[in-house]
């Protein structure tokens, strides 16, 4: 009995690491785009998206969306990429505390991770009926698996304790 207690709470911490790992990762992509946002203050925009292009061997003239790409890079501000930079922070911020949490086993980070996990599902459910692709469908999936395991943790442990009261 208790060699079961311990195997199933070392895939527990395993699960737990694995999402604080996701959430770590997912809050240092936002930071270095953050980064890279702020290093285009002072900067024309427009001449680093065709840089971009250029370098990728897109013609603008031929693709729909390297057009939309150079005309949102012509109407950023030094504003509007602080700005950009600002939220990024903030939200690596989010996911580096949440992975934190995770990893040392906290639930508040179990409840954290529930909510807002639970936040993004209507949005990435939404894009998965506007356009099915499978980047869609596995970030659904993913964040559905963290979401209920998630909700399974704060049952069990619920039920846990009723059971020890």
């Amino acid at each position: 009995m208790e060699h079961a207690r311990t195997v199933e709470n070392h895939r527990r911490l395993a699960a737990l690491r694995a999402v604080a790992s996701l959430e770590l990762a997912k809050g240092a992509v936002v930071l270095l785009l953050g980064f890279g946002a702020v290093s285009l203050v002072h900067k024309d925009a427009w001449d680093v998206a065709e840089a971009l292009l250029r370098l990728l061997h897109v013609n603008p003239d031929h693709h729909h969306y390297a057009q939309v790409f150079l005309n949102l890079a012509d109407n950023l501000t030094d504003a509007k990429l602080w700005a950009m930079a600002a939220g990024a922070a903030a939200y690596s911020i989010l996911r580096f505390v949440e992975a934190y949490g995770l990893w040392r086993e906290r639930t508040w980070a179990e409840w954290f991770a529930l909510i807002s996990g639970a936040l993004y599902v209507p949005f990435e459910a939404y894009e998965l009926v506007r356009r099915t692709t499978p980047i869609h469908v596995a970030v659904l999936l993913i964040n559905l698996i963290i979401v209920f395991y998630m909700l399974y943790l704060r049952l069990s442990a619920r039920k846990e304790s009723d059971l020890i009261a």
